[in-house]
C-alpha cells in the first residue's frame, strides 16, 4: 500500500478535506434544500451534487492556480464569491421561498448544481486545500494519495445525502421543514465566515 500511496499524506489530506467538506454537516442542508423533492429527485440531486464537486475540485486541482492567474483573480476573492452565493441561498431557506413546489420545480434541476455541488460541498475551502497538496506533491505516491484522498471523501458525501432519505422519513414534510430554517441559519453562519475569512486576507495582503 505504502508503495502505491503515501499512507501519511492520503491520512493527512483524507482528514483535513473530510472536515472541510463535512459530510455530516451536509445532512441538515440537503434536506432543506430538496425536502420538497421526491425520493428519486433526491437520490438523483445527490448523485448531481457529488459529480459536480468531484468534477470542481479536480479541476482545480490540476489547472486552478493558471487559471486564476490568467484572471487575475485571488483565491481570497475567489473565497469572497463563494460566501455572497451562500448568503443569498441561506436567505432564501429562512425565509421559505424553497419550500413552495412552484420554487421546487424551477430548482430542483438546480440546486444540485449551485450551491449543492458549489460552493457548498466544492467550495472554496476544499479547493485552496486541494490545491495547496497537489502544488506539494513531488512523486506518483504523494499523488496517488491525493486522488485517494478525494475520491472517499466524495463518497462519504454522497453516503451522508443518501441517507439523508431514511431521515426524511423520519421527520416527515414538517420536520423537514424545520430543518431547512435550522440549515438556512448554519448556512447563513457559514456564509459570513467565508467573507469574514476573505476579508482578513484582503487585510493582510494590503
Amino acid at each position: 500500500m505504502s508503495g502505491v500511496v503515501d499512507v501519511q499524506l492520503f491520512i493527512s489530506a483524507f482528514v483535513t478535506l473530510f472536515v472541510i467538506m463535512d459530510p455530516p454537516g451536509t445532512v441538515p442542508i440537503f434536506l432543506g434544500l430538496t425536502g420538497s423533492m421526491t425520493r428519486q429527485q433526491r437520490t438523483r440531486a445527490a448523485r448531481q451534487a457529488i459529480l459536480v464537486a468531484f468534477g470542481v475540485i479536480v479541476g482545480f486541482a490540476l489547472v486552478g492556480q493558471s487559471l486564476l492567474d490568467y484572471l487575475h483573480v485571488s483565491l481570497p476573492a475567489l473565497q469572497a464569491a463563494g460566501g455572497l452565493l451562500l448568503l443569498l441561498v441561506a436567505m432564501e431557506l429562512l425565509t421559505g421561498k424553497m419550500d413552495g413546489s412552484d420554487t421546487q420545480v424551477a430548482t430542483q434541476g438546480n440546486v444540485a448544481l449551485v450551491p449543492l455541488g458549489t460552493p457548498l460541498l466544492a467550495g472554496p475551502g476544499a479547493i485552496v486545500a486541494t490545491m495547496v497538496l497537489v502544488q506539494q506533491a513531488e512523486d506518483p505516491p504523494q499523488w496517488g494519495a491525493i486522488a485517494l484522498a478525494v475520491v472517499l471523501v466524495h463518497l462519504c458525501l454522497y453516503l451522508s445525502m443518501r441517507f439523508a432519505n431514511a431521515i426524511h422519513r423520519v421527520l416527515k414534510d414538517s420536520g423537514t421543514m424545520l430543518v431547512s430554517r435550522i440549515a438556512g441559519l448554519l448556512l447563513a453562519a457559514i456564509a459570513v465566515q467565508l467573507l469574514a475569512d476573505a476579508v482578513l486576507a484582503f487585510a493582510r495582503e494590503l
